[in-house]
């Protein structure tokens, strides 16, 4: 995958990330507590400026109670080829 389509994932990645928290009524410093993922970590993977681990997905999902899969269900046209 080019740099702009992992970009792109990052982005989309992001604003999941920041719908299902914001459902949940979470803050940043709330969903840190309750996964163990700095606060500033949580803003940067919604703006999508850092890469994450499967390890945080992991950590960031058990912390909003949702499966991992309810965070990567993000719009994915970006991956179709050109």
């Amino acid at each position: 995958m080019d740099s702009k389509k992992k970009k792109e994932a990052l982005i989309q990645f992001g604003k999941r990330l920041t719908q299902v928290r914001r459902a949940k009524k979470l803050s940043y410093r709330k969903l840190a507590t309750l996964c163990d993922v700095d606060h500033s970590d949580i803003k940067k993977f919604e703006k999508g400026e850092v890469n994450i681990t499967i390890a945080t997905l992991m950590d960031l999902s058990i912390g909003l109670k949702v499966h991992p899969k309810e965070l990567l269900n993000f719009d994915a046209e970006f991956l179709k080829e050109e």
